[in-house]
């Protein structure tokens, strides 16, 4: 479960981010450009993170809820099939009962509430005490095992919602910086290959060498955040996507890829392992060898190599 002070969070950062970012500016140059777009993708990408946390959390607990559903729906069924024999019982008791007991046949309130009230009245027998007993403890079971998790998916999905709004805002402001960053690159020759050295570096028999290569391969795919392929990717779907390829399955967040793996010195890199940038985690890419990562940068670029030391580390790690 995301506790609540976590959601708060979340949405006090993508507060935080709508706030911050910078107004596009009419004529700049290229390197004023590129110095936005760079300060407002840090203020950026940790929410990206954050949603795709929330997002998988949500996701997993419709699961959990599906889960229940089907493994309540017997106790469903019992329940109608008491409520049907409920009435039957009223219906003797009021054949049988004097007035008074009547009256608390008819009295307002939900069927449990008059199986309760009948399970009081003279002339029952042991047998129909017992079933009214059976079925108000059921439906308190059934309540009390069905309510935490609606509370939680109703919970995530209003936070869903609320970051898909915001993300889709910060879209819109980013598109217009990348409009004017293809104004002001428009006389250049180009921006060259998104894949200029070997990549991976060297081959290895290993499987980190496979998920590397993998990487490599998608080159020039678009960055969307909340992606994971195959025709676009944000950086930890990229990494996930790459180890999937050969049979290892990571979480689709960065910081949560971090604590799924083993830490690995720098000294001890091999081509595969992940590199992790940033003190919060909200960056991930994927080794290839010679100093060199492939990553999915932000939002209007694409899946590109670069070198390693692009952003201040924070750690390595293999999967596996």
């Amino acid at each position: 479960m995301v506790p609540p002070r976590v959601l708060t969070r979340v949405a006090t950062v993508a507060a935080a981010v709508l706030v911050l970012l910078p107004p596009a500016v009419a004529h700049a140059s290229p390197s004023d450009i590129e110095a936005q777009i760079d300060r407002l993708w840090q203020e950026a990408e940790p929410l990206i993170e954050q949603y795709n946390a929330v997002h998988a959390e949500y996701e997993q607990n419709l699961a959990k809820q599906a889960e229940l559903q089907a493994a309540i729906a017997p106790l469903e069924a019992q329940l109608r099939e008491a409520e049907s024999r409920i009435g039957q019982i009223a219906a003797q008791v009021y054949r049988n009962s004097a007035v008074t007991s009547v009256a608390l046949m008819f009295a307002e309130g939900s069927p449990a509430d008059l199986a309760d009230r009948i399970a009081y009245l003279d002339g029952l027998s042991v047998a129909q005490h017992r079933e009214l007993a059976d079925v108000l403890a059921l439906k308190a079971e059934y309540d009390a095992q069905k309510a935490p998790i609606d509370e939680l998916v109703e919970q995530l999905a209003a936070q869903d919602a609320d970051l898909a709004a915001r993300k889709a805002d910060i879209e819109r402001r980013i598109a217009e910086l990348q409009d004017l960053r293809r104004q002001a690159y428009a006389s250049s020759s180009g921006t060259g290959s998104y894949r200029p050295w070997p990549c991976p570096a060297e081959y290895l028999p290993t499987p980190g060498y496979k998920a590397a290569a993998w990487a490599c391969a998608q080159a020039g795919i678009p960055y969307v955040w909340a992606a994971a392929g195959p025709n676009a990717y944000d950086c930890s779907g990229l990494t996930m996507k790459a180890w999937q390829q050969v049979g290892v399955y990571l979480p689709h967040n960065a910081a949560a890829q971090r604590r799924s793996m083993p830490y690995v010195d720098r000294a001890d890199l091999q081509i595969g392992d992940l590199v992790f940038y940033y003190s919060d985690l909200h960056h991930v890419a994927i080794y290839v060898g010679g100093g060199y990562v492939m990553h999915a940068p932000q939002a209007g670029d694409v899946v590109r190599m670069a070198r390693m030391d692009v952003a201040p580390i924070h750690s390595f790690g293999r999967p596996g």
